[in-house]
């Protein structure tokens, strides 16, 4: 009689070539499916067949974006043990031929740069555009740095990361740096640009108001200069609540109240800025208390923060 052992089934997915040398690539950087074909020199549909085998092994994880897939490796406490084996375990050639792959990275890493200085060439303008309608980002920047505080941020989450701006400040200080964006494009443009910085983060495309993320997973979340986009901006805050850990902290940043109407056809904004007070209804309505509201005036329009603690569980019940 035979018995199945996941165990058996894990290293007999690793007891490939071709599965090894992805393993080892991801240990490098998150790549898409297409990349890591160009780096093996092996078509998509075969290097398709050999994630498939990894990811129900439970070594990897594949997360859409667009018409792409990227691959990232499972959680560090399930493969940190493979690691310290394949490092005590690997011959000369083994080695050779990792290194050779991590060379070829270099091209791939290339390409996405280039890929994100042509976006930004071909959009200057319309950043410039909103920069130039309030308060230095810099000092913005250092509203937010002061907000979050000295503390640890423990499990950090971004919520539409756009070019990782918040992670790239932020993330060294956290446990764990997620960023979520809808815009694959972007995710695209964030890899880059937190990657030639050299800061861990984990990037997943999704939605705002359905987050790929369980409930209580996070300490941090920052909402950063995204709910003028948002159709339904209490939802949004609702479900960043959710993922938020009892004392867990909500950072906002978005503009006060304003009546520059033609954001609306420019820079395709819904809202118009935000009262104090309806903020402050929605942060209660999701259970969170803002302890903090700071205004950034100059130019036409005013950034605002708006900074939320989600309530212990035993005080949220007795509510």
């Amino acid at each position: 009689m035979t018995v199945t052992l996941p165990l058996a089934d894990r290293f007999q997915a690793l007891a490939d070539p071709t599965r090894l040398r992805i393993v080892a690539l991801l240990r490098l950087m998150e790549l898409s499916v297409g990349e890591l074909a160009q780096v093996l020199g092996q078509s998509q549909p075969r290097v398709s067949r050999h994630l498939k085998v990894l990811a129900d092994a439970g070594v990897l994880e594949r997360r859409k974006e667009g018409s792409w897939v990227f691959l990232t490796l499972a959680v560090a406490e399930r493969v940190e043990p493979l690691f310290v084996l394949i490092d005590d375990w690997a011959d000369g050639a083994t080695q050779a031929l990792f290194a050779s792959d991590a060379a070829r990275i270099e091209t791939i890493r290339a390409e996405r740069a280039e890929a994100a200085n042509r976006y930004f060439a071909g959009h200057a303008d319309v950043w410039d555009q909103i920069r130039s309608l309030h308060v230095a980002e810099s000092e913005v920047e250092r509203a937010i740095d002061q907000l979050l505080g000295r503390r640890p941020l423990g499990r950090l989450v971004d919520i539409g990361t756009g070019t990782g701006r918040m992670i790239e400040l932020f993330g060294p200080r956290a446990a764990l740096a997620i960023g979520i964006d809808r815009s694959s494009e972007m995710l695209r443009l964030a890899r880059v640009k937190l990657e030639a910085a050299g800061i861990q983060s984990s990037l997943r495309q999704g939605d705002m108001y359905a987050l790929p993320l369980p409930d209580l997973s996070s300490d941090s979340v920052i909402i950063h200069q995204v709910l003028h986009y948002a159709h339904s901006p209490a939802a949004a805050i609702a479900e960043a609540a959710r993922v938020l850990a009892p004392g867990g902290t909500l950072l906002v940043v978005d503009f006060a109240a304003h009546e520059c109407e033609e954001l609306r056809t420019s820079d395709a904004h819904i809202r118009l800025g935000f009262e104090d007070e309806v903020m402050t209804g929605w942060f209660a309505a999701a259970g969170l208390e803002i302890d903090r509201i700071q205004h950034l005036e100059g130019g036409e329009l005013t950034v605002t923060l708006w900074r939320g603690i989600k309530a212990a569980a035993r005080q949220r019940r007795a509510a």
